[in-house]
């Protein structure tokens, strides 16, 4: 595995430990301060910049109890990742309900940190789980 892999590798494993700790300090520190996260659900709000990132993961940790990201594998090709994942959490603003859903990361690293993330998630089978 070349070096490029092993740092990009590490750079999303690193995220997902920090979001899997509910550290929001930590998980910002794994982020570009240039990074966009981009939601392709019509329930996520994309943001641009680790301030502004950083802002909205303490609510985001705080609804979502107990957040845990199991990575079924990671496909890397060079400083891109793709890691299809399963997440579970309780939604706290709707009486501490179980959601389970399958979603993929689109990863883009640079220098061993996170410039891009694109999440692809089904947020009608959250709607359906909480309803």
């Amino acid at each position: 595995m070349g070096f490029a892999l092993k740092d990009t590798r590490a750079a999303v494993e690193a995220y997902l430990a920090a979001l899997n700790a509910h550290d929001a300090d930590a998980v910002a520190a794994c982020v570009a301060e240039d990074f966009v996260n981009e939601h392709t659900s019509s329930t996520g709000i994309s943001r641009r910049g680790r301030a502004e990132y950083r802002a909205a993961l303490t609510g985001f940790l705080e609804n979502f109890g107990d957040l845990h990201y199991a990575p079924e594998r990671f496909l890397v090709d060079g400083e891109s990742a793709a890691v299809p994942y399963v997440m579970t959490f309780r939604m706290r603003s709707a009486g501490d309900r179980p959601v389970r859903v399958r979603g993929v990361f689109l990863f883009t690293v640079a220098g061993g940190l996170i410039t891009r993330r694109t999440d692809y998630w089904d947020s009608g089978e959250v709607r359906r789980q909480l309803a």
